[in-house]
């Protein structure tokens, strides 16, 4: 007889990070499956480094929204949905609906996603669309080994841009741009 696995609702994935078997370990949860998250490597946190600091003294400056890194978004339309994108950024709008610690109640407006040497594109792209199908308006996948990044955005548009493009903020990061060569030039 096989043995069925339970699948989780973002709720029970909270307390069950709180017991010290998981504490030492980051999770995702996707489709009620906890999905553990290997530690970033050295160049991964360099990337998400530079990017929330671009987005952050962009939007701060400007007053748009908050940047956060590595932190938990729970879907409101799927209770088996938490994602830790590696770079965030949530409108004032969004973010007003974040009340106190925890998990943020509500996707953000941008997820970036940093390839790590073990991520396949597909499973890349797959989660580009998790975020955008519960809310997202924009993804940026950045693949830092062939300075590549991949912009998804809610409409359904792709692009894929190198060294040489620019990275814009769309009506997320209205007038952001960012020269990929600077982002690259590590």
């Amino acid at each position: 007889m096989p043995i069925l696995e339970r699948l989780i609702d973002a709720d029970t994935f909270l307390r069950m990070a709180e017991l010290p078997e998981y504490r030492e370990t980051e999770y995702e949860l996707i489709d009620g499956e906890m999905i553990e998250m290997p530690p970033p490597d050295f160049v991964h946190g360099e990337f998400a480094v530079r990017l929330s600091y671009y987005i952050h003294a962009y939007a701060n400056a400007r007053g748009l929204g908050r940047t956060t890194v590595e932190s938990g978004f729970r879907s409101e339309f799927d209770p088996g949905l938490v994602l830790r994108p590696d770079v965030a950024f949530l409108s004032h709008a969004r973010a007003q609906l974040i009340r106190g610690r925890g998990l943020s109640p509500v996707m953000p407006d941008l997820a970036v996603e940093i390839a790590s040497p073990s991520d396949t594109r597909t499973a890349m792209r797959q989660k580009a669309e998790l975020y955008l199908r519960n809310g997202t308006r924009l993804v940026w996948l950045v693949f830092p080994d062939d300075e590549r990044v991949e912009v998804h955005s809610h409409s359904g548009q792709s692009q894929s841009l190198g060294a040489d493009d620019s990275l814009t903020g769309g009506d997320v990061l209205p007038g952001f741009s960012l020269e990929l060569g600077r982002l690259f030039a590590l």
